[in-house]
């Protein structure tokens, strides 16, 4: 049952680190964790886009409540919500790596499913160029 894992950690550390996780995982669209951890994580993640699906001012004040950054709150309800308005659960995939080569720890990608993360804007030498000049005049 989800949830109930102890991951060794006391609880305010464990909550801590899958908040930190969860939101990392809706950032970036892929997080490497250990298997047990992945599979928390999992769970988590998918109810929060499941609060990104119902829209309301509740479930957005609900998921501000468990993601860090209100960025990828923003993110969560705007993206990911509508790129899985069709899909029923279901959200993220796990893959097993094997294990870590310090402890032997069964390592594993949880990956957001059909999630293609945004290419950052390229600016070309000439703006860059341009944006330095004017900042050194501000100075």
């Amino acid at each position: 049952m989800p949830g109930t894992r102890k991951l060794g950690r006391p609880t305010a550390h464990r909550k801590a680190m899958m908040r930190g996780m969860v939101t990392l995982l809706l950032e970036n669209g892929q997080v490497e964790t250990t298997l047990t951890r992945a599979k928390e994580v999992r769970s988590i993640a998918e109810k929060m886009i499941t609060l990104g699906k119902k829209n309301t001012l509740a479930s957005r004040r609900a998921a501000l409540a468990y993601i860090t950054k209100e960025e990828v709150v923003t993110k969560v309800f705007v993206e990911l919500a509508p790129l899985y308005a069709e899909r029923n659960g279901g959200y993220t995939q796990i893959f097993k790596l094997g294990p870590r080569r310090g402890d032997g720890a069964e390592m594993a990608i949880v990956k957001l499913i059909d999630y293609v993360k945004p290419e950052p804007k390229k600016e070309d030498k000439k703006a860059k160029k341009e944006k330095k000049v004017e900042a050194d005049l501000i100075k």
